[in-house]
């Protein structure tokens, strides 16, 4: 609804003599709207496959004790990753030199990060 409104609004705002609407706006709202369809149908789905402690009225505060997942206990990687996307995001302004720093540091963080459980302490 709101792709068509929006096509029909650059439609009307365009010079008489040359009608059209705008392409490339009215396509990128139709692909949200495709893509939140997705994360909709995702949510959803887990939604109805999820029952936990939480969702029944008779639960004990016992009940919801089991082992939510794996945690690593520390890490330096997620660090290192946020400080090479940064790098990566910074040098869209300041120049694509600080790109050759930060891609290389974000790659290398990025299979640390990956692979930090198959090696070293706390290897599995």
């Amino acid at each position: 609804m709101v792709t068509v409104v929006y096509g029909y609004w650059s439609w009307l705002e365009s010079p008489a003599d040359n009608k059209q609407f705008e392409v490339i706006g009215t396509a990128a709202i139709a692909m949200l709207v495709f893509l939140s369809g997705f994360i909709a149908f995702y949510l959803g789905k887990s939604a109805k496959n999820f029952t936990g402690p939480e969702d029944m009225p008779d639960a004990n505060i016992e009940d919801g004790e089991a082992e939510v997942g794996f945690f690593a206990p520390w890490s330096w990687w997620p660090l290192m990753l946020g400080i090479g996307g940064a790098l990566c995001f910074t040098s869209l302004a300041v120049g694509w030199w600080m790109f050759v720093i930060g891609f290389p540091l974000a790659i290398v963080a990025l299979i640390g990060f990956v692979f930090e459980h198959s090696r070293g302490l706390h290897a599995h």
